[in-house]
């Protein structure tokens, strides 16, 4: 009994640092060890990676200046329309760089045309808006789908390395197998781990902008009950 657990922690050991590079041969792996043991499928997952922290980064920081307006914002501008002061209502507004600004700007800009018209240029300009805030974010899309396909075909790739090695010099030892194996399936986990990060990120940024969207929506329903109030 003794014999079959040494024999089996023995196999567990050669299967460690056979699999994982384990250079240095502590019984541990680091996590560049990790990496390099994932083969060259891991550089273009490393690639997908930082475009997926890049793009995250920069969406989140522009989102976020997106939605900041203040709390006056519109209460300024009723008071400035309400009491025939356009001029001042516009400057207000031009001054203002966030996508509420921008939409409103042109509503003042087309006053004195019919309401159908300012809510139309209104509308075009929050499509742009729009469009602005959901930029790039194709690219997390892309590598929530991509990257764990990637990690699937690096794992294939490596198995049919491993048999064709294993058919050639007919090496049917354990942990040769067992560690091959463990080894080529790093990748498959490193690009679901990408995947699922890119897809969080991904329906994150989608719920601010969400918000920021509703935040325009209310803004441009809000200028045009102003329009159809009476003037001072």
């Amino acid at each position: 009994m003794m014999d079959l657990l040494q024999i089996a922690t023995d196999t567990v050991q050669k299967i460690t640092q056979f699999a994982a590079g384990d250079s240095n041969q502590d019984g541990h792996l680091s996590f560049f060890e990790l990496l390099k043991m994932g083969g060259w499928i891991m550089i273009p997952l490393a690639i997908m990676m930082l475009l997926a922290v890049y793009v995250f980064a920069e969406r989140t920081i522009a989102i976020n200046n997106a939605a900041k307006i203040d709390n006056n914002f519109m209460n300024i501008i009723r008071d400035n329309i309400m009491s025939g002061n356009i001029t001042a209502a516009r400057n207000f507004a031009k001054n203002t760089n966030n996508p509420v600004a921008r939409i409103i700007d042109k509503g003042i800009q087309r006053i004195g045309k019919p309401l159908d018209s300012i809510e139309k240029s209104m509308d075009n300009v929050g499509q742009l808006e729009m469009y602005k805030l959901e930029k790039n974010m194709g690219i997390l899309s892309v590598v929530s789908k991509a990257a764990p396909i990637f990690g699937f075909v690096g794992t294939l790739v490596g198995l049919m390395q491993l048999f064709s090695r294993i058919n050639s010099t007919n090496e049917f030892e354990v942990g040769t197998i067992a560690g091959g194996i463990y080894t080529k399936l790093i990748t498959s986990i490193t690009g679901l781990v990408i995947g699922l990060g890119a897809y969080l990120a991904y329906s994150y940024l989608n719920t601010q902008i969400d918000k920021t969207s509703n935040k325009m929506e209310a803004a441009s329903a809000d200028f045009l009950d102003i329009l159809q109030e009476p003037t001072r």
